[in-house]
This record gives C-alpha cells, structure tokens and sequence, in this order.
C-alpha cells in the first residue's frame, strides 16, 4: 500500500493563503470611506448586473472583491442571518459587528478544512446615528477580521491604494469630495476611470429607516464634476 506525501501544516496554510490572494489580486479593488452623513463604497466594476456592493440590512452594506461566485454566496448567507435574527429578536439586534464575526467564522473553516479556500475578501460596514458609530470590518480569506475606522481598501493593490487613502482622505468631506477622492486613489492618476466603470453606493443617515442607496450612473456624473 503506498503512503500519502506528508505535508507539512505550515506549508499547506502557506499554499492556500497563496492560492487565494493570487485570486483576489486579479480582481479590481474597492474603497469605503466616512463622509459627513455616513459611509460611501466606491469600487471599480465594469458590469451592470454583477454587483460587487449590496444592502445586507437597513444600516449594514456588504462589499466583495475576488470571484463572484464565492462573494455573492457570502451576500445571500448574510441577508437570511440578519433576517432570521431581525425576526427572532429586534431590527435593532442586527449589526455589522456580528455579521463580520460570522463571516469570520465561515471563512476560518473553509480555509483550515476545505481543500480549496475562498478567493474572496470581504467588508461590512454599518452606519450609526452619528460618525461616531460608524463601523467597518474587512473579512480575509482566511476569516481574520480587520477593524478600519475611517476608510477601507480591499481587493487587488489594496496596500498601495490604502497609502493614497491615508494621504486624501480627509475628515468631514461632503458626498463629492468623497466619491472624487475614491476614484482618485482607485485609478492611482496614472488612468481615468469613466462613470459608467464605476458602482458606488451609500450609507446615508439621512436616508431614513432604510440606509443604503445606490448612486446611478447619471447622478454619478455631476458628483464628479464637483469634485
């Protein structure tokens, strides 16, 4: 009978950790920053119908970077969780803080047990009644979970963009200043990035029960000029 090849477990988390950052990095990042009335999540995303930001529930937006496929399980999985205990407990019981730690949870398993980890980072960010309680948290492959406080870069050269973040982002920026220094930092000024290239979204304290709006393409434009 012939034996298995032993593999050392340092070696095989290395492999894994590899393997899925090497999947991330070819996908286009995202940006998520305060502004005066909550956060907003710019990313670069050419598609119309495959979106890489969504409401989770009336405060809480989910974002990913990395295959699709794999995010977008991740997106509905938290949906029913905030749904189920929205329904069993209050509305009020649902916050990112938990969602984040059971994405965590998930993302932990499958990258210690399954063959094949997911090559997907995420963020969730929730917006509270005032900029003090906003919060963000980006979710690795691998279930570390990284709390940001004023802006966030995940995806591919998300270490380059986090740099060019820490340089513009500015405290109390308007909704323009914001979306313009996202699409700053994300095309890095060697490139421009068209509006119709563009998927941004909002988490508005203004917007009521239900935070989160997404920002068309046509009152994109405008905002840009602004900038």
């Amino acid at each position: 009978m012939s034996m298995p090849f032993y593999v050392a477990p340092e070696q095989m988390m290395k492999d894994r950790a590899d393997y899925a950052r090497k999947g991330i990095a070819r996908g286009r990042a995202l940006v998520a920053m305060r502004y005066t009335d909550g956060i907003v999540i710019v990313a670069e995303n050419a598609s119309e119908t495959l979106r890489k930001v969504s409401e989770i529930y009336d405060r809480i937006a989910f974002a990913g970077v990395g295959k699709y496929n794999e995010f977008d399980q991740l997106r509905v999985a938290g949906i029913r969780a905030a749904d189920l205990k929205g329904f069993q407990y209050s509305r009020d019981d649902v916050d990112a803080r938990s969602l984040a730690n059971s994405y965590a949870q998930m993302l932990g398993n499958i990258f210690t047990h399954e063959m094949k980890p997911m090559e997907v980072e995420i963020l969730v960010a929730e917006v509270g009644p005032d900029g003090a309680g906003d919060q963000m948290f980006h979710i690795l492959y691998d279930g570390t979970v990284v709390d940001e406080r004023n802006y966030a870069a995940i995806g591919g050269d998300a270490e380059s963009i986090r740099m060019r973040l820490a340089d513009q982002w500015e405290d109390a920026m308007g909704i323009a200043a914001a979306i313009n220094v996202g699409v700053a930092v994300l095309s890095g000024g060697e490139r421009e990035i068209p509006a119709a290239d563009l998927e941004v979204a909002t988490l508005s304290r203004s917007n009521g029960r239900r935070c989160f709006e997404r920002v068309t393409e046509s009152d994109l434009e405008p905002l840009l000029s602004d900038g």
